[in-house]
């Protein structure tokens, strides 16, 4: 069966960080694109970042470029998403996703499966 959990939302206060994981089980994530995105409230779900099945590759969108950072082990199936200097437009449920094949792709229609969503709130 195949689950992506999300965990590592919360309540927080703007500038302040959190990291967002993802495990992942029913299949091994090395040789899926991974990607994280988000959806605020009546507004359309969007990329934030991607990374390619190695590493070695990653995109992120430019509202949170040289904020967040995104990663994965491969070993432990495990994607996660580092975000600092936190903005109340950050906040949003953050999910989970993979794809097929290794090459990024920001499309949510691309991702084969996603998780259920950690919800992130950020306070002014």
């Amino acid at each position: 069966q195949v689950q992506l959990v999300e965990s590592g939302g919360g309540l927080v206060q703007a500038g302040d960080s959190l990291r967002l994981s993802c495990v992942v089980s029913g299949f091994t994530i090395k040789i899926y694109t991974m990607g994280w995105f988000r959806q605020a409230p009546g507004k359309e779900r969007e990329i934030v970042a991607a990374i390619r099945y190695d590493g070695a590759a990653t995109h992120y969108a430019d509202s949170v470029k040289a904020r967040y950072t995104i990663s994965r082990d491969n070993a432990k199936n495990t994607l996660h998403l580092q975000m600092n200097s936190l903005k109340p437009e950050d906040t949003a449920v953050y999910y989970c996703a993979a794809k097929r094949g290794f090459v990024i792709t920001t499309l949510l229609s691309d991702y084969n499966y996603w998780g259920q969503g950690t919800q992130v709130t950020v306070s002014s």
